[in-house]
């Protein structure tokens, strides 16, 4: 894919407006491929090529960071990017087996998106999620104590299009792209939206609170 010139002057603008926040050209790297995987669902050649140009360096740089770390797909990720976590709390609550079904009914494996492109799925080997195994996340939106029933349930939702919301945070599930886009560091103003601590989360600070502990003073 090449882009439009329309496209390019929109990511030129995001970008010069991402790169403008460090002091070192290069430290904007990890944003703009998130940037560039907005828009178009994953880090794709064309994108990684319009990052080095933007940061002056090499693509081979690029190309070994964006290879590096998981959140930058190489290929296209879904509409709706679900994570199951298989790390050993949720699995031995449940996480395997709800990886299994959910593979299984939905058709694809890891890091595979559905022929129409609405879901993909992805193991994960932890959500921080721990007190809530086992957990899912839908395009990093936490979908807490699943099970096999529920998971497949979730991605029959997302994919007749109900309006699916997260167990915690912001009340509208957004899509991959726009996920991406607020970890480029452009806001979508759902941050505060939502609780995100509750229930197991919170029983320590209860503790605290009725035994009268307080931290050390600084």
């Amino acid at each position: 894919m090449t882009y439009s010139p329309e496209v390019r002057e929109r990511l030129e603008r995001d970008a010069k407006e991402i790169i403008g926040r460090y002091p070192k050209t290069r430290s904007a790297l990890l944003p703009l491929l998130h940037l560039v995987q907005s828009e178009d669902g994953y880090v794709s050649d064309d994108g990684q090529e319009f990052c080095a140009e933007m940061l002056g360096i090499s693509k081979a740089e690029v190309t070994g960071v964006a290879t590096f770390y998981t959140m930058y797909k190489r290929k296209p990720a879904g509409d709706y990017h679900v994570g199951v976590c298989i790390n050993a709390l949720c699995a031995v609550m449940g996480g395997d087996e709800i990886w299994e079904q959910l593979s299984e009914h939905v058709g694809v494996g890891h890091d595979e998106a559905t022929p129409d492109g609405k879901i993909s799925l992805e193991r994960l080997e932890c959500n921080a999620a721990c007190d809530f195994a086992p957990v899912m996340m839908v395009n990093w939106e936490f979908f807490d104590n699943q099970t096999p029933e529920s998971a497949k349930q979730l991605v029959d939702d997302l994919r007749d299009g109900k309006d699916v919301r997260p167990t915690r945070g912001p009340k509208r599930l957004c899509t991959f792209k726009e996920a991406s886009r607020v970890l480029a560091g452009l806001p979508d103003d759902l941050a505060g939206d939502g609780p995100s601590a509750a229930g197991p989360s919170l029983e320590g600070l209860k503790v605290a609170k009725a035994k009268g502990w307080k931290a050390p003073e600084a």
